[in-house]
């Protein structure tokens, strides 16, 4: 494998993030009087419009480093659409072919994304078919599989180098409550709780770090249970977050508390945040931010001040025809109404109602 290839497109990838402007850190409004501040990191804003634009790159650093991936390497990934979306962006950029292989039933507008980014998306009926098939495919052509569900944890360095933990920290810097009582974030693979966990331990923070779990995935159930095997062989309806099955990123031992959140009520916290911010958001968005609120809740309870960090994960505009379209709500049986009634309840009281 050429090393002088290798050292340009090392190159290619570290240009392409120094371009770009870190992303912001937004404060959602909560009454002045509570002395508690939530925020939410933007992630949206990232060249791909995702938080998995971070994931990406540091998987293709990890790989080439590695020697995985050379100049007629063709590129593999299981992914149900943004870290796909991401990584077509890099293999397009190294000038190397990608594959898709993913749930048929992953929404239109991430599939146009990445064939926008000349990438080709593979699809697979039965969602939990996506791990052999990309293994498959990638020995049939001699290619790479890049894996994210088991190197997200290990390609990015969670003791710094701009990582989004060390980002948040810095952001936070000039805050009232500049080290956050909770961070709070989904897990697809896994990795961003455990670049969190590992990061405030790393610092010696006290910042303790929730991971919220929509439903139908094996997460909750696992670090619950502690038992790694866990599976509930069901996909997700919330894209980007929850699996049918514990995947080898996820580091349970670096998460203090988890929270199982109704598909309903994330579809409610997205439309609560366009209505109180102007931000349109994804799904996993609506996930975190139902469990932030919960945190918060407790806070007040306790009579506890701080601060909150959760993730603005991607944009709404992906899922223009199923999040935010009311007819599809209807038909996957969500109702929306008592879910927003409980957070509206709590942003005027201060007081959590269970549905």
């Amino acid at each position: 494998m050429s090393r002088a290839w290798v050292r340009e497109a090392v190159r290619l990838i570290e240009a392409d993030a120094n371009r770009s402007a870190d992303t912001h850190l937004h404060v959602f409004p909560l009454p002045a009087e509570w002395g508690i501040d939530l925020y939410l990191k933007d992630e949206s804003v990232h060249p791909t419009g995702s938080l998995k634009h971070r994931l990406a790159r540091s998987l293709m650093l990890y790989a080439l480093v590695n020697g995985e991936i050379g100049p007629d390497t063709t590129l593999i990934e299981a992914s149900s659409g943004s870290t796909a979306v991401s990584e077509a962006y890099f293999a397009r950029m190294l000038g190397l072919d990608f594959v898709a292989v993913m749930p048929r039933k992953t929404s239109q507008e991430k599939v146009q994304l990445i064939e926008f980014y000349g990438g080709r998306c593979h699809f697979v009926d039965i969602p939990s078919a996506v791990y052999g098939e990309a293994e498959r495919l990638a020995a049939e052509c001699g290619g790479h599989y890049l894996d994210q569900f088991t190197y997200a944890e290990r390609a990015t360095d969670w003791r710094g180098n701009n990582n989004i933990a060390e980002s948040v920290f810095a952001q936070m810097r000039l805050e009232r409550h500049p080290v956050p009582a909770w961070i709070v974030v989904g897990a697809g693979t896994g990795g961003t709780s455990a670049t969190f966990g590992r990061y405030v331990r790393y610092r010696r923070h006290t910042t303790k770090i929730c991971v919220v779990d929509p439903e139908n995935s094996s997460f909750y159930g696992a670090w619950q249970t502690r038992t790694p095997d866990y599976t509930t062989g069901m996909p997700s309806r919330i894209e980007g977050i929850g699996r049918p099955r514990v995947e080898p990123s996820f580091v349970p031992n670096v998460i203090d508390e988890m929270i199982e959140v109704p598909d309903a009520a994330s579809m409610a916290a997205i439309r609560l945040l366009r209505e109180r911010t102007g931000h349109w958001a994804g799904g996993s968005t609506g996930t975190s931010l139902y469990g932030a609120f919960q945190l918060i809740a407790r806070m007040l309870t306790a009579g506890q001040t701080g601060s909150v960090v959760t993730l603005l994960c991607d944009s709404g505009e992906r899922y223009a025809h199923t999040y935010y379209n009311d007819t599809w709500l209807a038909e996957q049986g969500l109702d929306i109404d008592p879910p927003l009634a409980v957070m509206e309840e709590f942003l005027l009281t201060g007081r959590w109602s269970t549905l």
